[in-house]
């Protein structure tokens, strides 16, 4: 089984990121729990909808070796969110296994994506699921990302791996050998052919998409080689 814990609104334009505090978090929890990796989801953009930046969540995954592990995870997550809080910011905290997520929640999410859902919509809704589901700050509307953000990552069919194993650790021209060791499940090219040798020229780490459950590196043709696609 696994845990999603969401968390949104953690930042404003001068401070560090969600994704950074997301994976601050991670590192923190990988001491007891099995933490598989960090995922990224874009949001509605819209001038009615309040951003930092890219109006994006962020989504710790994390391997439930036993029930009940829910509680415990929502309060480290919290400690360490309120002891980073950020003034300014609205940040909202979410967890729940995926036994609690049915397809109501990933249609939340999907819906967060291309319209403007409520607050009180994400707290409705988390409630009548059983969801762990609190604002620490502010206006709070980070709740709706938090929630948005865990029905996109349970549905196995959103969004970009931040952070995965060893992927952070890769830079410049890597192989297709050690992108796949590092944590990727897959490298593909957008049409869908399995690339399983040669050099993958990366902008930056190696960020693949979240596809059928799977971490899945796009890359295209760069002459005799590949260079990655950021894609989700």
């Amino acid at each position: 089984m696994t845990l999603y814990l969401g968390i949104d609104d953690t930042d404003t334009r001068e401070s560090r990121g969600t994704g950074r505090l997301a994976r601050m978090i991670a590192a923190e929890l990988a001491r007891s729990y099995t933490v598989t990796g960090v995922t990224r989801h874009q949001l509605f953009v819209h001038p009615a909808v309040p951003y930092t930046s890219h109006n994006s969540s962020a989504v710790i995954h994390i391997r439930e070796a036993e029930n009940g592990i829910a509680a415990d995870v929502f309060a480290t997550a919290k400690e360490l969110m309120l002891a980073d809080f950020i003034e300014g910011s609205d940040p909202g905290i979410c967890v729940a296994a995926d036994r609690e997520i049915g397809s109501d929640l990933s249609l939340f999410g999907f819906s967060a994506k291309k319209s403007i859902v409520t607050q009180e919509q994400a707290r409705s809704f988390a409630r009548q699921a059983g969801i762990l589901l609190e604002g620490l700050g502010g206006t709070e509307d980070g709740v709706i990302g938090a929630l948005a953000g865990i029905g996109l990552a349970a549905s196995g069919n959103d969004g970009r791996f931040v952070q995965k194993g060893a992927t952070r650790d890769l830079r410049g021209t890597q192989t297709v050998a050690a992108i796949l060791a590092s944590g990727v499940d897959r490298v593909r090219t957008r049409d869908g052919t399995a690339v399983d040798e040669g050099t993958v020229s990366l902008r930056k780490f190696p960020k693949p998409a979240f596809v059928g459950g799977e971490a899945v590196l796009f890359v295209e043709t760069d002459g005799d080689a590949y260079r990655d696609i950021v894609i989700g």
